[in-house]
C-alpha cells in the first residue's frame, strides 16, 4: 500500500489473466482468429455473439462450423466466477463477488431504477489510495484489472437483464459507473480501453454511449489531463471530499501530492476539454466536513464551473469511527450550496444494507 503522497500510476499484475477476446481491439481479434487456423472474418462473427447478441456459449454458435466453435473457446477464457450474489430493494439492487483467476475477489453491483440500469464495476483488486473512510482503501490493493475482466462485469450484468434475472423483466445496461474497487485511473490503459471496449459498436464493442459512463478518481492530476486528451465524452467524477487540504490530506492521503488546487484546475480544463460537466463526489461525514462554513468553501471552489456536486451520506463500514451527518447538518449542507447557484443532489444510498453502496466493497470472503 503506498504510503501518503506515494503513489503507482500503474501497479503491476500479479500474474496476468489469460488474454481474453475484450483484450483485443477488432484488428487484434482478427490477427488472433488467424493465429488459430480460422478466417479473419470469423472474429467478427464471434464478437456479434458475445457483444450483440450476449451469447456465452460457443456450442450453440450455429453459424460458425463445430470444429471452429471449439477452436475459439481459445479466446474466451473463464476470467469471472461467481463467488457470491446478494440483493436487497426487492431484487433490483444486486451485488456479486468475483473469483479471478489467480484467486483475488472484485465487486460489481447492479442497480435498476425505473429509468436505467446502472452499473457500479471495479478497476482494480482492492485499492491503494488509503482513503480511511472507504472499506476498499483499508484493505489495500491486490492488482489492477485486465481491460477484459472489467469488460465482463459489465456483460455479466447485461446477460442476466438480457434473460430476465433481475428483478422487473428482460432490460439493458445504460450506465456505466466506475466506482466500484480501485482507482481507476491507476489503471489507466486497462479503463480507457475497457471504455472503448463499451462505446465502440458491436461487433467492435458493445455500443453503449460514452454519455452513460463516468470515471470516479480521487485526483491523479497528470491522468486527467491525460484522460481530457482522450476525447470520450464521458463524465470525470472527482471524489473530493473536503474544500482544504487540511481536511483533505487526511481524508484523502493522496491530496498530500496534488492539492485541491492542482486538482480542480485539472477539472476545469478536463471539462473545458471535452464539454462535459464535472461531478464532485463529497461524502457527508458527521462534524467532519459537513460545516456550513465548509459548504461555503466548497461553493467558493465551484461557483461559475460546469459542474455538479452528489453529496453522499456516509456509508457504514467495519471499524469505521465516523458516521452520517445529522439531517439537519445535511440539509444546511445543501442549503448553502444552492443559494450560492451550485448544482447538488444527495445521492440514493442503494445497496447499504447489502455492504454495497459507495465506499462499502471489500470483497469479503
Amino acid at each position: 500500500m503506498p504510503a501518503p503522497g506515494e503513489l503507482i500510476l500503474d501497479a503491476p499484475s500479479r500474474g496476468r489473466p489469460p488474454r481474453h477476446l475484450m483484450d483485443l481491439t477488432g484488428e487484434q481479434r482478427r490477427a488472433a482468429v488467424t493465429e488459430l487456423g480460422l478466417p479473419a472474418f470469423r472474429a467478427d462473427q464471434v464478437s456479434r455473439h458475445w457483444l450483440g447478441r450476449l451469447e456465452d456459449d460457443p456450442s450453440a454458435w450455429s453459424d460458425l462450423p463445430a470444429d471452429a466453435r471449439g477452436v475459439i473457446t481459445a479466446l474466451l477464457p473463464p476470467l469471472l466466477t461467481q463467488a457470491r450474489t446478494i440483493d436487497c430493494d426487492a431484487g433490483s439492487t444486486v451485488k456479486t463477488a468475483w473469483r479471478l483467476h489467480d484467486g483475488a475477489l472484485i465487486e460489481s453491483v447492479l442497480m435498476r431504477y425505473p429509468d436505467r440500469v446502472t452499473m457500479c464495476i471495479s478497476s482494480q483488486a482492492g485499492c491503494g489510495m488509503n482513503c480511511p473512510f472507504c472499506a476498499t482503501g483499508q484493505s489495500g490493493l491486490t492488482r489492477n484489472l485486465s481491460t477484459a475482466e472489467i469488460v465482463e462485469q459489465v456483460l455479466a450484468g447485461a446477460r442476466s437483464l438480457q434473460r430476465g434475472q433481475v428483478a422487473g423483466g428482460p432490460g439493458r445496461v445504460s450506465n456505466v459507473v466506475f466506482m466500484g474497487m480501485g482507482e481507476p485511473l491507476a489503471n489507466y490503459a486497462a479503463v480507457i480501453n475497457a471504455i472503448r471496449r463499451l462505446t465502440l459498436p458491436v461487433p467492435e464493442g458493445l455500443g453503449m454511449s460514452a454519455r452513460g459512463i463516468t470515471v470516479s478518481t480521487v485526483g491523479l492530476v497528470p491522468r486527467i489531463h491525460q484522460f481530457a486528451q482522450e476525447h470520450l465524452p464521458v463524465t470525470l467524477a472527482i471524489s473530493l471530499h473536503a474544500p482544504d487540504d487540511h481536511l483533505r490530506d487526511t481524508l484523502v492521503p493522496i491530496n498530500t501530492r496534488w492539492p485541491v488546487a492542482e486538482v480542480m484546475d485539472a477539472a476545469w480544463a478536463y471539462a473545458e476539454a471535452t464539454g462535459r460537466r464535472v461531478s464532485i463526489e463529497y461524502a457527508l461525514i458527521r462534524d467532519i466536513n459537513d460545516h456550513s462554513w465548509r459548504a461555503e468553501m466548497l461553493a467558493d471552489l465551484l461557483q461559475g464551473h460546469l459542474v455538479h456536486v452528489n453529496l453522499i451520506p456516509l456509508n457504514p463500514t467495519p471499524g469505521s469511527k465516523w458516521t452520517a451527518s445529522r439531517p439537519e447538518d445535511e440539509e444546511a449542507f445543501v442549503g448553502v450550496l444552492r443559494r450560492r447557484g451550485v448544482a447538488v443532489t444527495v445521492r440514493d444510498t442503494r445497496g447499504r444494507e447489502i455492504d454495497g453502496a459507495c465506499g462499502q466493497l471489500a470483497a469479503l470472503s
